[in-house]
């Protein structure tokens, strides 16, 4: 049952989350926070920081390191190949199609239509993140990190790995 359910977990963010892996991250967060409560806000969050600090696709590794969580090394198969399969189905059946009306303006328009979408579950996830830091650090702690990490990423255009490690080094030093 557990495999059934870590496929399902992954799948349907697959399905769903038309942008890539970012569109995809809110709806995985509803699935494995929310819907079979395999981890809290701030576990989803700390997978997705140290996701976000390795190369590679988010959500493939957070498909593995979660199935692992759950089930070994059979679960994390399980939720990779949940997580790539729908695009890999999708690529196979429809790339022609797509090459065919790529110029086309109703797929464009289309494409367009959905990255609102996209913006408001990325928001919606940023603002559980920030609710999260703010209770267990308080607004002081929460608030020098959003405005050294909007630094370093805006004005200094650090990477974004570093930002994160940055970030995860200072809550071990300071709020270990």
């Amino acid at each position: 049952m557990i495999y059934i359910e870590i496929f399902i977990a992954f799948f349907i963010p697959g399905i769903i989350g038309y942008g890539g892996g970012p569109a995809s991250i809110p709806l995985i967060e509803h699935e494995v926070v929310h819907r079979y409560g395999w981890m809290t806000v701030d576990e989803f969050g700390e997978v997705l920081a140290l996701g976000n600090a390795l190369p590679g696709p988010i959500a493939t590794k957070m498909a593995g390191f979660v199935g692992y969580e759950q089930a070994g090394v059979l679960g994390a198969t399980v939720g990779v190949f949940a997580t790539v399969a729908p695009s890999l189905v999708l690529m196979i059946a429809l790339l022609s199609l797509l090459y065919k009306y790529r110029h086309s303006p109703k797929v464009k328009k289309m494409t367009m239509l959905i990255r609102p979408t996209i913006a408001v579950l990325l928001g919606v996830l940023a603002y559980r993140f920030f609710a999260s830091s703010y209770e267990a650090t308080g607004i002081w702690q929460t608030g020098l990190l959003i405005v050294i990490s909007f630094f370093l990423l805006e004005r200094l255009k650090v990477h974004p790995a570093l930002v994160i490690a940055g970030a995860l080094v200072y809550g071990a030093v300071f709020l270990g």
